[in-house]
């Protein structure tokens, strides 16, 4: 088969560049745009948003992004794959609806994935005695579930090739597993089924390498003093086979780097056991494929092996776990350390004595190894002190505030940079992951002309 499907990825996270998604329609040559919006915390953010304004819980950049592009996906007929839906897929959808109005563009066909979102049955399926247990430590929800605040399985990617084969033009998905959104095209176009793991395997490590955006094209790259032109760098392309074989390339003219190097540490990243990448649809054996640099920017990948996946499919939990606040203050001059060392020590002593203690706190010398752990050079001119607490207790978390801004003046001399105005109490949402059975999901796909 002679046939390749070209996919490219414009967005790696919310918030990553707004440019490439342009950069990749604009330079054409491209079958399907796949747009990643999605991390764990950025669910809980989106929930957030929509508890406040109904309307809200989906990535509004997405929709600012479709009317600038419209009309040209439509003239060079590139289909987008976005998760952009977030926990309000109607929301998005009825934004998308107002943009293609105004574009004139239409009728645009938009398939909409819905059922990731399982928060409104978890009483259900407690009730029905799933645990909800943690992953890594196999400790059960239990009264946590009074806390939990979003909820969303990671999800097939056989429901977006469904919409795809129903002729949408645009797929909007919640929560699915981040390679889904290159394996679904291939579905389509090429007709895999859900027993081809060897096939099903090759697109998701396709699907792995690109959902990061740049990482795979010299961001992120550990050796970046390598890459070309980090300015204008390319976003990843994946143009796949039918047999499973795919290149991974960038755009001509475009910046950064495709090797060998590049590419295998994108695909180590995030990723547990190498033989055994659990996915909805395949379980994936990441030491089976080989790489081979088959020209400039462009790194073949074949072999990949896999086999059926988990009964189960993973779930992205949050919980309301307290509060939490974090001051900064730059500490400069003469013994830099021992002097914020000496601060960090008045504020936690004074609010101390004035009763307030923490369940946990925090106190880091940026600069002077917060992050490695060793100190970089004897005395450093600068650093900046960062000081944070948790607590169940909002009104403690608060009263740290107001002790960090004072030390400027009542402490040792050299204190500046306190911006941002005195640190207020944000909500915490901790993280647990765990699984539940795929028979238990209702998945939809419906496909509407707007």
């Amino acid at each position: 088969m002679n046939k390749r499907v070209r996919i490219a990825n414009g967005q790696g996270f919310w918030g990553d560049s707004i440019d490439a998604p342009i950069q990749l329609v604009e330079g054409g040559d491209i079958d399907y745009l796949t747009l990643d919006y999605l991390a764990e915390v950025t669910m809980s953010i989106l929930k957030r948003q929509m508890m406040r304004d109904g309307n809200m819980g989906y990535a509004h950049d997405f929709v600012a992004l479709m009317a600038r592009l419209l009309p040209e996906l439509a003239e060079k007929e590139i289909c987008v794959l976005a998760n952009a839906s977030g926990v309000n897929p109607s929301g998005c959808l009825n934004a998308l609806r107002e943009v293609v109005k105004e574009s004139g563009v239409g009728p645009v066909k938009v398939g909409v994935v819905e059922g990731d979102d399982i928060l409104p049955r978890l009483d259900e399926f407690v009730k029905q005695g799933h645990p909800f247990e943690h992953i890594d430590t196999g400790e059960p929800l239990g009264e946590r579930l009074k806390d939990v605040t979003v909820a969303n399985a990671y999800i097939s990617a056989f429901p977006m090739a469904e919409a795809l084969d129903g002729g949408a033009h645009i797929v909007l998905t919640g929560r699915v597993v981040d390679p889904a959104l290159t394996l679904a095209p291939l579905i389509h176009e090429f007709g895999w089924g859900k027993t081809d793991f060897d096939l099903l395997a090759s697109g998701t490590v396709a699907g792995h390498i690109i959902e990061c955006g740049a990482q795979a094209t010299g961001g992120n790259f550990s050796r970046w003093w390598e890459v070309e032109d980090y300015p204008a760098i390319g976003y990843p392309m994946a143009e796949v086979s039918g047999d499973g074989s795919f290149d991974i390339t960038k755009q001509a003219g475009t910046g950064g780097v495709v090797n060998r190097a590049s590419v295998t540490e994108q695909i180590l990243y995030e990723l547990g056991d190498t033989k055994a990448y659990l996915s909805p649809d395949v379980t994936v054996d990441f030491t089976s494929f080989s790489l081979t640099e088959s020209g400039k920017d462009r790194v073949s990948v074949t072999g990949a092996k896999g086999v059926p996946p988990p009964e189960h499919y993973k779930v992205s939990m949050a919980f309301h776990g307290g509060y939490k606040a974090t001051g900064q203050l730059t500490v400069s001059g003469p013994k830099a350390v021992e002097k914020a060392e000496a601060v960090a020590d008045i504020i936690w002593t004074r609010l101390e004595k004035a009763g307030f203690s923490y369940d946990e706190k925090r106190s880091e010398l940026v600069g002077a190894g917060a992050i490695f752990g060793n100190r970089i050079g004897d005395d450093p001119p600068e650093l900046t002190l960062r000081l944070s607490v948790r607590d169940s207790d909002k009104a403690k978390v608060a009263r740290f505030g107001k002790e960090i801004a004072p030390v400027v003046t009542n402490g040792p001399p050299g204190i500046t940079g306190f911006a941002g105005g005195r640190p207020k109490p944000q909500q915490v949402l901790a993280y647990w992951p765990t699984t539940v059975p795929k028979e238990w999901l209702d998945v939809t796909v419906r496909v509407e002309e707007v």
